[in-house]
């Protein structure tokens, strides 16, 4: 479980804060942006890099290594940090 994660996420959004549920429920470091709380050109910058991967601009936008994953998948999530 030594893969990079890092998400994109709304503060208010249900299935970010189910994501990063999962992620604390199986200790997974990960780094976060609530995009909604960034400001000015913070905000942008961030949108920005989430359009990189996810051109549809929906959350969370959940980053695991290489793969990306968009929107709340435990399957996929699990999956990808090999986890069960």
């Amino acid at each position: 479980m030594n893969q990079n994660v890092k998400m994109y996420t709304l503060s208010t959004c249900s299935h970010c804060k189910a994501a990063k549920k999962l992620l604390n429920d199986f200790n997974v470091k990960y780094e976060f942006v609530d995009v909604d709380l960034a400001e000015g050109e913070e905000q942008e910058a961030v949108i920005n890099e989430v359009k990189k991967y996810n051109a549809r601009l929906t959350f969370p936008t959940i980053l695991i290594g290489d793969k990306v994953i968009v929107g709340y998948q435990e399957d996929k999530i699990k999956e990808a940090l090999k986890i069960s």
